[in-house]
Protein backbone atom coordinates (compact mmCIF):
# COMPACT_ATOMS: atom_id res chain seq x y z
CA UNK A 1 0.00 0.00 0.00
CA UNK A 2 1.26 3.46 -0.86
CA UNK A 3 -0.03 5.35 2.22
CA UNK A 4 0.38 8.45 0.04
CA UNK A 5 -1.40 11.43 1.50
CA UNK A 6 -3.12 9.31 4.11
CA UNK A 7 -2.83 9.73 7.86
CA UNK A 8 -2.41 6.03 8.58
CA UNK A 9 -4.11 6.09 11.95
CA UNK A 10 -7.32 7.90 11.05
CA UNK A 11 -10.63 6.64 9.70
CA UNK A 12 -10.24 8.88 6.66
CA UNK A 13 -8.38 5.98 5.05
CA UNK A 14 -11.74 4.43 4.19
CA UNK A 15 -12.81 7.60 2.36
CA UNK A 16 -9.67 7.74 0.21
CA UNK A 17 -10.48 7.51 -3.49
CA UNK A 18 -7.04 6.17 -4.37
CA UNK A 19 -5.63 2.63 -4.17
CA UNK A 20 -5.28 2.55 -0.38
CA UNK A 21 -8.95 3.34 0.17
CA UNK A 22 -9.95 0.92 -2.56
CA UNK A 23 -8.07 -1.91 -0.87
CA UNK A 24 -9.36 -1.29 2.63
CA UNK A 25 -12.97 -0.90 1.49
CA UNK A 26 -12.63 -3.90 -0.77
CA UNK A 27 -11.42 -6.12 2.03
CA UNK A 28 -14.33 -5.06 4.24
CA UNK A 29 -16.82 -5.66 1.43
CA UNK A 30 -15.31 -9.11 1.05
CA UNK A 31 -16.39 -9.71 4.65
CA UNK A 32 -20.00 -8.99 3.67
CA UNK A 33 -20.37 -5.25 4.24
CA UNK A 34 -22.16 -3.05 1.73
CA UNK A 35 -20.75 -0.09 -0.13
CA UNK A 36 -22.79 2.26 2.06
CA UNK A 37 -21.53 0.62 5.26
CA UNK A 38 -17.83 0.91 4.40
CA UNK A 39 -18.31 4.57 3.55
CA UNK A 40 -19.82 5.50 6.90
CA UNK A 41 -17.99 7.83 9.28
CA UNK A 42 -16.64 8.16 11.86
CA UNK A 43 -14.93 4.80 12.07
CA UNK A 44 -15.20 3.39 15.59
CA UNK A 45 -12.96 0.63 16.88
CA UNK A 46 -14.25 -1.74 19.55
CA UNK A 47 -11.36 -3.06 21.65
CA UNK A 48 -12.63 -6.33 23.07
CA UNK A 49 -10.98 -8.29 25.89
CA UNK A 50 -13.36 -11.25 25.62
CA UNK A 51 -11.58 -14.52 26.29
CA UNK A 52 -12.41 -18.03 27.42
CA UNK A 53 -9.46 -17.60 29.77
CA UNK A 54 -11.32 -14.71 31.38
CA UNK A 55 -14.83 -15.73 32.52
CA UNK A 56 -15.39 -12.30 34.07
CA UNK A 57 -15.32 -10.88 30.54
CA UNK A 58 -17.40 -13.71 29.10
CA UNK A 59 -20.33 -11.46 28.17
CA UNK A 60 -18.33 -9.00 26.10
CA UNK A 61 -18.92 -10.63 22.72
CA UNK A 62 -22.64 -9.98 23.09
CA UNK A 63 -22.04 -6.44 24.36
CA UNK A 64 -19.83 -5.74 21.34
CA UNK A 65 -22.76 -6.49 19.07
CA UNK A 66 -24.91 -4.03 21.01
CA UNK A 67 -22.21 -1.37 20.74
CA UNK A 68 -22.11 -1.92 16.97
CA UNK A 69 -25.85 -1.35 16.76
CA UNK A 70 -25.44 1.99 18.47
CA UNK A 71 -22.54 3.05 16.25
CA UNK A 72 -24.47 2.15 13.09
CA UNK A 73 -27.61 3.93 14.32
CA UNK A 74 -25.53 7.08 14.82
CA UNK A 75 -24.09 6.84 11.31
CA UNK A 76 -20.67 5.39 12.13
CA UNK A 77 -18.76 2.31 11.02
CA UNK A 78 -17.96 -0.11 13.88
CA UNK A 79 -14.93 -2.41 13.60
CA UNK A 80 -14.23 -4.82 16.45
CA UNK A 81 -10.69 -5.95 17.25
CA UNK A 82 -9.23 -8.15 19.99
CA UNK A 83 -6.48 -7.46 22.48
CA UNK A 84 -4.97 -9.69 25.13
CA UNK A 85 -7.19 -10.32 28.13
CA UNK A 86 -6.16 -10.60 31.78
CA UNK A 87 -8.03 -12.62 34.38
CA UNK A 88 -6.75 -12.28 37.93
CA UNK A 89 -7.45 -15.90 38.81
CA UNK A 90 -5.99 -17.34 35.61
CA UNK A 91 -2.74 -15.45 35.01
CA UNK A 92 0.56 -16.28 36.72
CA UNK A 93 2.56 -14.82 38.35
CA UNK A 94 0.07 -11.98 38.38
CA UNK A 95 -2.24 -10.12 36.04
CA UNK A 96 -0.49 -6.95 37.22
CA UNK A 97 2.67 -8.26 35.56
CA UNK A 98 0.88 -8.05 32.20
CA UNK A 99 -1.19 -4.90 32.79
CA UNK A 100 1.34 -2.69 31.03
CA UNK A 101 1.50 -5.13 28.11
CA UNK A 102 -2.27 -4.88 27.66
CA UNK A 103 -1.97 -1.10 27.89
CA UNK A 104 0.67 -1.16 25.14
CA UNK A 105 -1.42 -3.55 23.04
CA UNK A 106 -4.42 -1.26 23.37
CA UNK A 107 -2.45 1.92 22.64
CA UNK A 108 -0.73 0.54 19.56
CA UNK A 109 -3.95 -0.86 18.11
CA UNK A 110 -5.73 2.45 18.62
CA UNK A 111 -2.87 4.50 17.18
CA UNK A 112 -2.04 2.19 14.28
CA UNK A 113 -5.58 1.35 13.16
CA UNK A 114 -7.67 3.50 10.80
CA UNK A 115 -10.23 4.48 13.43
CA UNK A 116 -11.50 7.82 14.69
CA UNK A 117 -12.58 6.68 18.14
CA UNK A 118 -12.77 3.57 20.28
CA UNK A 119 -15.01 1.77 22.75
CA UNK A 120 -13.07 -0.17 25.38
CA UNK A 121 -14.76 -3.38 26.51
CA UNK A 122 -13.19 -4.64 29.73
CA UNK A 123 -14.09 -6.12 33.05
CA UNK A 124 -11.73 -8.17 35.19
CA UNK A 125 -9.42 -6.23 37.43
CA UNK A 126 -6.58 -5.11 35.13
CA UNK A 127 -8.45 -4.86 31.82
CA UNK A 128 -10.23 -1.55 32.34
CA UNK A 129 -7.22 0.28 33.86
CA UNK A 130 -4.91 -1.06 31.15
CA UNK A 131 -7.34 -0.01 28.45
CA UNK A 132 -7.73 3.45 29.93
CA UNK A 133 -3.94 3.84 30.21
CA UNK A 134 -3.57 2.87 26.56
CA UNK A 135 -6.37 5.17 25.45
CA UNK A 136 -4.95 8.12 27.40
CA UNK A 137 -1.63 7.69 25.60
CA UNK A 138 -3.20 7.04 22.19
CA UNK A 139 -5.12 10.30 22.29
CA UNK A 140 -8.20 9.37 20.25
CA UNK A 141 -11.78 9.80 21.51
CA UNK A 142 -12.68 6.87 23.74
CA UNK A 143 -15.37 5.49 26.03
CA UNK A 144 -15.25 2.40 28.21
CA UNK A 145 -17.97 -0.09 29.01
CA UNK A 146 -17.44 -2.59 31.83
CA UNK A 147 -18.59 -6.20 31.74
CA UNK A 148 -20.69 -5.67 34.86
CA UNK A 149 -21.03 -7.77 38.02
CA UNK A 150 -22.18 -11.39 37.90
CA UNK A 151 -25.17 -12.69 39.86
CA UNK A 152 -24.91 -13.45 43.55
CA UNK A 153 -24.17 -17.00 44.62
CA UNK A 154 -25.94 -18.90 47.40
CA UNK A 155 -24.12 -20.79 50.12
CA UNK A 156 -25.99 -22.83 52.69
CA UNK A 157 -29.22 -21.12 51.77
CA UNK A 158 -27.91 -17.56 52.03
CA UNK A 159 -26.85 -15.03 49.41
CA UNK A 160 -23.09 -15.03 49.01
CA UNK A 161 -20.70 -12.59 47.38
CA UNK A 162 -17.12 -13.46 46.55
CA UNK A 163 -15.60 -11.68 49.56
CA UNK A 164 -17.06 -14.44 51.74
CA UNK A 165 -14.66 -16.88 50.08
CA UNK A 166 -11.64 -15.82 52.15
CA UNK A 167 -12.95 -16.84 55.58
CA UNK A 168 -14.19 -20.09 54.06
CA UNK A 169 -10.68 -20.80 52.82
CA UNK A 170 -9.48 -20.26 56.38
CA UNK A 171 -12.16 -22.67 57.58
CA UNK A 172 -10.82 -25.25 55.15
CA UNK A 173 -7.25 -24.71 56.37
CA UNK A 174 -8.43 -25.17 59.94
CA UNK A 175 -10.12 -28.45 59.03
CA UNK A 176 -13.65 -27.19 59.63
CA UNK A 177 -14.85 -27.44 56.02
CA UNK A 178 -15.34 -30.99 54.73
CA UNK A 179 -14.47 -32.34 51.29
CA UNK A 180 -18.17 -32.35 50.40
CA UNK A 181 -18.55 -28.74 51.51
CA UNK A 182 -15.43 -27.78 49.55
CA UNK A 183 -16.90 -29.34 46.38
CA UNK A 184 -20.23 -27.66 46.98
CA UNK A 185 -18.47 -24.31 47.37
CA UNK A 186 -16.74 -24.79 44.03
CA UNK A 187 -20.06 -25.48 42.34
CA UNK A 188 -21.78 -22.36 43.67
CA UNK A 189 -18.89 -19.87 43.77
CA UNK A 190 -19.71 -18.28 40.41
CA UNK A 191 -23.24 -18.20 39.03
CA UNK A 192 -22.70 -16.58 35.67
CA UNK A 193 -20.43 -14.36 33.62
CA UNK A 194 -19.35 -10.99 34.93
CA UNK A 195 -16.97 -9.51 37.44
CA UNK A 196 -16.84 -10.01 41.20
CA UNK A 197 -20.14 -8.97 42.76
CA UNK A 198 -18.69 -6.71 45.47
CA UNK A 199 -16.75 -3.45 45.39
CA UNK A 200 -13.56 -5.26 44.43
CA UNK A 201 -11.04 -4.00 41.91
CA UNK A 202 -13.15 -4.65 38.82
CA UNK A 203 -16.20 -2.75 40.05
CA UNK A 204 -14.07 -0.03 41.65
CA UNK A 205 -12.37 0.57 38.29
CA UNK A 206 -15.74 0.64 36.53
CA UNK A 207 -16.78 3.34 39.00
CA UNK A 208 -13.49 5.18 38.38
CA UNK A 209 -14.01 5.09 34.60
CA UNK A 210 -17.49 6.54 35.04
CA UNK A 211 -16.41 9.29 37.43
CA UNK A 212 -13.53 10.23 35.12
CA UNK A 213 -15.97 10.82 32.26
CA UNK A 214 -14.70 7.79 30.36
CA UNK A 215 -17.94 5.80 30.63
CA UNK A 216 -21.57 6.80 30.36
CA UNK A 217 -23.26 7.86 33.61
CA UNK A 218 -25.09 5.05 35.34
CA UNK A 219 -23.37 2.16 33.58
CA UNK A 220 -20.82 0.90 36.14
CA UNK A 221 -23.07 -1.29 38.30
CA UNK A 222 -25.57 -2.66 35.80
CA UNK A 223 -25.65 -6.49 36.04
CA UNK A 224 -23.55 -8.29 33.46
CA UNK A 225 -26.30 -10.19 31.65
CA UNK A 226 -29.09 -7.65 32.06
CA UNK A 227 -31.14 -5.96 29.38
CA UNK A 228 -30.10 -2.66 30.97
CA UNK A 229 -26.41 -3.33 30.27
CA UNK A 230 -27.21 -4.34 26.69
CA UNK A 231 -29.09 -1.07 26.23
CA UNK A 232 -26.16 0.81 27.80
CA UNK A 233 -23.85 -0.83 25.28
CA UNK A 234 -25.98 0.44 22.40
CA UNK A 235 -26.06 3.92 23.92
CA UNK A 236 -22.28 3.80 24.36
CA UNK A 237 -22.01 3.11 20.61
CA UNK A 238 -24.10 6.18 19.87
CA UNK A 239 -22.17 8.32 22.35
CA UNK A 240 -18.71 7.46 21.01
CA UNK A 241 -19.79 8.55 17.54
CA UNK A 242 -20.73 11.96 18.94
CA UNK A 243 -17.53 12.16 21.00
CA UNK A 244 -15.49 11.34 17.89
CA UNK A 245 -17.31 13.95 15.82
CA UNK A 246 -16.63 16.51 18.54
CA UNK A 247 -12.95 15.52 18.66
CA UNK A 248 -13.06 15.16 22.44
CA UNK A 249 -9.97 13.17 23.41
CA UNK A 250 -9.24 11.57 26.81
CA UNK A 251 -6.87 14.35 27.89
CA UNK A 252 -9.77 16.79 27.52
CA UNK A 253 -11.78 14.75 30.00
CA UNK A 254 -9.30 13.20 32.45
CA UNK A 255 -8.00 16.33 34.13
CA UNK A 256 -6.25 16.64 37.48
CA UNK A 257 -9.55 17.62 39.06
CA UNK A 258 -11.30 14.61 37.48
CA UNK A 259 -8.60 12.36 38.95
CA UNK A 260 -9.25 13.87 42.36
CA UNK A 261 -12.97 13.19 41.90
CA UNK A 262 -12.17 9.57 41.05
CA UNK A 263 -10.03 9.13 44.15
CA UNK A 264 -12.79 10.60 46.32
CA UNK A 265 -15.17 8.09 44.76
CA UNK A 266 -12.80 5.23 45.62
CA UNK A 267 -12.75 6.40 49.23
CA UNK A 268 -16.49 6.98 49.36
CA UNK A 269 -17.31 3.41 48.29
CA UNK A 270 -14.54 1.69 50.28
CA UNK A 271 -12.97 0.71 46.99
CA UNK A 272 -10.05 -1.53 46.17
CA UNK A 273 -6.49 -0.61 47.13
CA UNK A 274 -5.47 -1.70 43.64
CA UNK A 275 -7.37 1.27 42.23
CA UNK A 276 -4.81 3.64 43.75
CA UNK A 277 -2.04 2.02 41.68
CA UNK A 278 -4.11 2.24 38.52
CA UNK A 279 -5.25 5.81 39.07
CA UNK A 280 -1.64 6.84 39.72
CA UNK A 281 -0.54 5.15 36.50
CA UNK A 282 -3.30 6.87 34.54
CA UNK A 283 -2.26 10.24 35.91
CA UNK A 284 1.32 9.50 34.90
CA UNK A 285 0.26 8.88 31.30
CA UNK A 286 -0.87 12.51 31.16
CA UNK A 287 2.21 13.87 32.92
CA UNK A 288 0.20 14.47 36.08
CA UNK A 289 1.01 13.31 39.60
CA UNK A 290 -1.03 12.28 42.61
CA UNK A 291 1.23 12.99 45.60
CA UNK A 292 0.54 10.91 48.70
CA UNK A 293 -0.05 14.05 50.75
CA UNK A 294 -2.74 15.21 48.35
CA UNK A 295 -4.41 11.80 48.29
CA UNK A 296 -4.39 11.67 52.08
CA UNK A 297 -6.08 15.05 52.26
CA UNK A 298 -8.76 13.87 49.83
CA UNK A 299 -9.25 10.67 51.84
CA UNK A 300 -9.41 12.56 55.14
CA UNK A 301 -12.21 14.76 53.84
CA UNK A 302 -14.27 12.06 52.10
CA UNK A 303 -16.66 10.02 54.26
CA UNK A 304 -17.55 6.42 53.45
CA UNK A 305 -21.05 6.91 52.09
CA UNK A 306 -21.66 3.57 50.37
CA UNK A 307 -22.45 0.73 52.77
CA UNK A 308 -21.37 -1.87 50.23
CA UNK A 309 -19.32 -5.04 50.59
CA UNK A 310 -16.51 -5.72 51.35
CA UNK A 311 -16.14 -2.59 53.52
CA UNK A 312 -19.85 -2.49 54.29
CA UNK A 313 -22.84 -4.81 54.56
CA UNK A 314 -24.90 -4.31 51.39
CA UNK A 315 -24.67 -5.81 47.92
CA UNK A 316 -24.01 -4.04 44.61
CA UNK A 317 -27.65 -4.31 43.53
CA UNK A 318 -28.57 -2.25 46.62
CA UNK A 319 -26.14 0.44 45.49
CA UNK A 320 -27.59 0.28 41.98
CA UNK A 321 -31.12 0.67 43.35
CA UNK A 322 -30.01 3.75 45.27
CA UNK A 323 -28.92 5.51 42.09
CA UNK A 324 -25.39 4.10 41.59
CA UNK A 325 -22.60 6.47 40.54
CA UNK A 326 -24.82 9.43 39.53
CA UNK A 327 -26.31 9.37 43.05
CA UNK A 328 -22.84 8.93 44.55
CA UNK A 329 -21.69 12.06 42.71
CA UNK A 330 -24.76 13.82 44.03
CA UNK A 331 -23.87 12.76 47.57
CA UNK A 332 -20.35 14.12 47.03
CA UNK A 333 -21.56 17.37 45.48
CA UNK A 334 -20.12 19.43 48.31
CA UNK A 335 -16.70 17.82 47.85
CA UNK A 336 -16.30 16.87 44.19
CA UNK A 337 -15.76 19.21 41.25
CA UNK A 338 -18.97 18.75 39.28
CA UNK A 339 -17.79 21.04 36.50
CA UNK A 340 -15.74 18.11 35.21
CA UNK A 341 -17.21 16.27 32.23
CA UNK A 342 -19.22 13.10 32.52
CA UNK A 343 -19.20 10.45 29.81
CA UNK A 344 -22.20 12.23 28.32
CA UNK A 345 -19.85 15.15 27.46
CA UNK A 346 -21.49 17.64 29.77
CA UNK A 347 -20.68 18.79 33.30
CA UNK A 348 -21.23 16.12 35.93
CA UNK A 349 -23.67 18.42 37.75
CA UNK A 350 -26.09 17.83 34.85
CA UNK A 351 -25.98 14.06 35.39
CA UNK A 352 -26.18 13.69 39.16
CA UNK A 353 -29.35 12.23 40.63
CA UNK A 354 -30.76 12.55 44.11
CA UNK A 355 -30.35 9.74 46.58
CA UNK A 356 -33.83 8.24 47.06
CA UNK A 357 -35.56 8.50 50.41
CA UNK A 358 -35.69 4.70 50.47
CA UNK A 359 -31.92 4.35 50.03
CA UNK A 360 -30.47 1.42 51.96
CA UNK A 361 -26.87 1.40 50.75
CA UNK A 362 -25.99 4.96 49.79
CA UNK A 363 -25.86 7.28 52.77
CA UNK A 364 -25.46 11.03 53.01
CA UNK A 365 -22.18 12.68 54.08
CA UNK A 366 -23.99 13.91 57.19
CA UNK A 367 -24.93 10.35 58.16
CA UNK A 368 -22.21 8.23 56.52
CA UNK A 369 -21.75 4.49 56.54
CA UNK A 370 -18.30 5.03 58.00
CA UNK A 371 -15.80 7.75 58.83
CA UNK A 372 -13.49 9.50 56.43
CA UNK A 373 -10.00 8.19 55.66
CA UNK A 374 -11.10 4.82 54.28
CA UNK A 375 -7.70 4.69 52.57
CA UNK A 376 -4.57 5.66 54.48
CA UNK A 377 -1.27 6.59 52.81
CA UNK A 378 1.51 5.49 55.14
CA UNK A 379 5.13 6.57 55.31
CA UNK A 380 7.94 5.88 57.73
CA UNK A 381 11.25 4.12 58.10
CA UNK A 382 9.79 0.89 56.73
CA UNK A 383 8.20 2.59 53.70
CA UNK A 384 10.16 5.73 52.75
CA UNK A 385 8.26 6.06 49.45
CA UNK A 386 4.93 5.03 50.89
CA UNK A 387 2.58 2.19 51.64
CA UNK A 388 -1.20 1.79 51.73
CA UNK A 389 -3.79 0.52 54.20
CA UNK A 390 -7.50 0.08 53.57
CA UNK A 391 -8.69 1.46 56.87
CA UNK A 392 -12.34 0.74 56.17
CA UNK A 393 -11.52 -2.98 55.99
CA UNK A 394 -9.11 -3.06 58.97
CA UNK A 395 -9.70 -3.96 62.62
CA UNK A 396 -9.98 -0.91 64.85
CA UNK A 397 -7.96 -2.44 67.66
CA UNK A 398 -4.99 -2.92 65.30
CA UNK A 399 -4.84 0.61 63.89
CA UNK A 400 -2.29 1.49 66.56
CA UNK A 401 -0.08 -1.55 67.04
CA UNK A 402 3.49 -2.49 67.89
CA UNK A 403 4.70 -6.06 67.56
CA UNK A 404 7.62 -8.34 66.66
CA UNK A 405 8.14 -9.23 63.02
CA UNK A 406 7.91 -12.75 61.63
CA UNK A 407 9.49 -12.61 58.19
CA UNK A 408 8.76 -14.69 55.10
CA UNK A 409 10.88 -14.53 51.95
CA UNK A 410 8.44 -15.09 49.13
CA UNK A 411 5.24 -17.05 48.71
CA UNK A 412 6.78 -20.52 48.87
CA UNK A 413 8.47 -19.73 52.17
CA UNK A 414 5.17 -18.36 53.49
CA UNK A 415 3.16 -21.45 52.62
CA UNK A 416 5.89 -23.76 53.89
CA UNK A 417 6.24 -22.16 57.33
CA UNK A 418 3.10 -20.20 58.21
CA UNK A 419 1.74 -23.05 60.37
CA UNK A 420 5.12 -24.03 61.86
CA UNK A 421 4.57 -23.97 65.66
CA UNK A 422 8.29 -23.32 66.28
CA UNK A 423 7.98 -19.81 64.80
CA UNK A 424 6.26 -18.63 67.94
CA UNK A 425 3.72 -16.47 66.12
CA UNK A 426 1.39 -14.76 68.57
CA UNK A 427 -1.58 -12.41 68.22
CA UNK A 428 0.71 -9.40 68.53
CA UNK A 429 3.16 -10.58 65.87
CA UNK A 430 3.47 -8.62 62.64
CA UNK A 431 3.58 -10.95 59.63
CA UNK A 432 6.01 -9.66 56.99
CA UNK A 433 6.12 -10.94 53.41
CA UNK A 434 8.79 -9.60 51.08
CA UNK A 435 10.17 -10.28 47.63
CA UNK A 436 6.71 -9.95 46.08
CA UNK A 437 6.71 -6.38 44.78
CA UNK A 438 6.73 -5.12 41.19
CA UNK A 439 10.23 -6.51 40.53
CA UNK A 440 10.40 -9.24 43.14
CA UNK A 441 7.08 -10.89 42.29
CA UNK A 442 7.45 -10.14 39.51
CA UNK A 443 4.30 -8.15 39.05
CA UNK A 444 3.07 -7.63 42.62
CA UNK A 445 0.88 -10.73 43.00
CA UNK A 446 -2.19 -10.53 45.25
CA UNK A 447 -0.55 -12.29 48.18
CA UNK A 448 -0.46 -9.45 50.71
CA UNK A 449 -3.47 -10.89 52.54
CA UNK A 450 -1.29 -13.36 54.45
CA UNK A 451 -3.15 -16.27 56.03
CA UNK A 452 -3.61 -16.35 59.78
CA UNK A 453 -1.70 -19.31 61.27
CA UNK A 454 -4.02 -22.25 61.90
CA UNK A 455 -3.22 -22.37 65.61
CA UNK A 456 -4.41 -18.77 65.99
CA UNK A 457 -7.48 -19.39 63.82
CA UNK A 458 -8.44 -22.16 66.18
CA UNK A 459 -8.18 -19.70 69.06
CA UNK A 460 -10.57 -17.30 67.34
CA UNK A 461 -8.00 -14.86 65.90
CA UNK A 462 -9.29 -13.53 62.58
CA UNK A 463 -6.98 -10.57 61.94
CA UNK A 464 -3.36 -9.56 62.47
CA UNK A 465 -1.15 -6.76 61.18
CA UNK A 466 0.38 -7.91 57.92
CA UNK A 467 2.96 -6.00 55.89
CA UNK A 468 4.24 -6.65 52.38
CA UNK A 469 5.40 -5.12 49.11
CA UNK A 470 2.61 -7.06 47.36
CA UNK A 471 -1.03 -6.28 46.60
CA UNK A 472 -4.21 -7.91 47.86
CA UNK A 473 -7.55 -8.65 46.26
CA UNK A 474 -10.02 -5.82 46.32
CA UNK A 475 -12.48 -8.31 47.79
CA UNK A 476 -10.29 -9.02 50.84
CA UNK A 477 -10.34 -7.38 54.26
CA UNK A 478 -8.02 -7.10 57.24
CA UNK A 479 -5.31 -4.90 58.74
CA UNK A 480 -3.00 -5.32 55.79
CA UNK A 481 -0.25 -2.84 54.89
CA UNK A 482 0.40 -3.08 51.15
CA UNK A 483 2.52 -1.63 48.34
CA UNK A 484 5.52 -0.94 50.59
CA UNK A 485 7.96 1.14 48.55
CA UNK A 486 10.73 0.87 47.71
CA UNK A 487 10.21 -2.89 47.61
CA UNK A 488 12.75 -5.29 49.06
CA UNK A 489 13.94 -6.44 45.63
CA UNK A 490 15.34 -2.99 44.83
CA UNK A 491 16.91 -2.36 48.22
CA UNK A 492 13.96 -1.12 50.28
CA UNK A 493 14.09 -1.39 54.09
CA UNK A 494 11.69 -4.34 54.01
CA UNK A 495 14.62 -6.39 52.76
CA UNK A 496 16.59 -6.04 56.01
CA UNK A 497 13.83 -6.76 58.51
CA UNK A 498 14.66 -9.68 60.80
CA UNK A 499 12.50 -11.89 62.95
CA UNK A 500 11.84 -10.18 66.25
CA UNK A 501 12.34 -6.62 65.00
CA UNK A 502 9.63 -4.35 66.35
CA UNK A 503 7.32 -2.82 63.76
CA UNK A 504 4.96 -0.01 64.70
CA UNK A 505 1.79 0.83 62.82
CA UNK A 506 0.19 4.18 63.71
CA UNK A 507 -2.64 4.84 61.30
CA UNK A 508 -3.66 8.08 62.97
CA UNK A 509 -0.17 9.45 62.29
CA UNK A 510 0.03 7.81 58.82
CA UNK A 511 3.16 5.92 59.90
CA UNK A 512 4.69 2.47 59.48
CA UNK A 513 8.10 2.24 61.15
CA UNK A 514 10.80 -0.32 61.78
CA UNK A 515 11.97 0.30 65.34
CA UNK A 516 15.61 -0.65 64.86
CA UNK A 517 18.60 1.60 65.46
CA UNK A 518 19.76 3.30 62.26
CA UNK A 519 23.35 2.12 62.72
CA UNK A 520 22.17 -1.46 63.13
CA UNK A 521 20.09 -1.19 59.97
CA UNK A 522 23.03 0.25 58.06
CA UNK A 523 25.12 -2.78 59.00
CA UNK A 524 22.58 -5.20 57.58
CA UNK A 525 22.53 -6.39 54.01
CA UNK A 526 19.64 -7.88 52.10
CA UNK A 527 19.95 -11.43 50.86
CA UNK A 528 17.21 -11.12 48.27
CA UNK A 529 18.25 -11.76 44.67
CA UNK A 530 15.80 -10.79 41.96
CA UNK A 531 15.13 -13.30 39.21
CA UNK A 532 17.35 -12.83 36.18
CA UNK A 533 15.45 -11.54 33.17
CA UNK A 534 15.98 -14.08 30.43
CA UNK A 535 14.25 -12.68 27.39
CA UNK A 536 11.25 -11.00 25.81
CA UNK A 537 8.65 -9.14 27.81
CA UNK A 538 10.18 -10.17 31.13
CA UNK A 539 13.40 -8.40 30.23
CA UNK A 540 11.50 -5.29 29.18
CA UNK A 541 9.37 -5.41 32.32
CA UNK A 542 12.19 -5.76 34.84
CA UNK A 543 14.25 -3.05 33.16
CA UNK A 544 11.50 -0.42 33.11
CA UNK A 545 8.76 -1.07 35.69
CA UNK A 546 8.30 1.59 38.33
CA UNK A 547 7.52 1.22 42.00
CA UNK A 548 4.10 1.39 43.60
CA UNK A 549 4.29 5.13 44.23
CA UNK A 550 4.40 5.69 40.44
CA UNK A 551 1.65 3.20 39.67
CA UNK A 552 4.06 0.48 38.47
CA UNK A 553 3.95 1.80 34.93
CA UNK A 554 6.91 1.60 32.55
CA UNK A 555 9.14 4.64 32.71
CA UNK A 556 9.08 5.14 28.94
CA UNK A 557 5.25 5.27 28.84
CA UNK A 558 4.78 8.08 31.32
CA UNK A 559 3.85 11.48 29.95
CA UNK A 560 5.83 14.68 30.23
CA UNK A 561 5.06 16.40 33.57
CA UNK A 562 2.71 19.33 33.19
Amino acid sequence: MSQEGIVRSGGELFADRGPDGLITRGFLRGAGRSSAAVGAAPVIGIANTWSELNPCNGGLRELAEQVKRGVIAAGGLPLEFPTISLAEAFVRPSSMYLRNLLAMDTEEMIVGSPIDGVVLLGGCDKTIPAQLMGALSAGKPALALAAGPRPLSRWRGEEMAVEQLWPLIDERRAGRLSDDDWSALEACLSCGVGTCNVMGTATTMAVVAEVLGMALPGTALLPASSAARAAAAEETGRAIVERARAGLVPADVVTESALHNAFRAICAVGGSTNAVLHLTAMAGRLGLSLPAERLQNLSDTTPLVADVKPSGTRFLHDFQSDGAVPALMGALAGLADLDQLSGADRPWRDDVVARPDTARCLRSPDDPAGPASSLTMLRGSLAPSGALLKRSAASKHLLAHRGPAVVFDGVEDLHRRIDDPTLGIGESSVLVLRGVGPVGGPGMPEVGHLPIPTALLNRGVTDMVRVSDARMSGTATGTVVLHVAPESAVGGPLGVVRDGDLIELDVAANRIDLLVDARELHSRTTTFTAKAAARGYERLYLAHVGQADTGCDFDFLRGVPQ
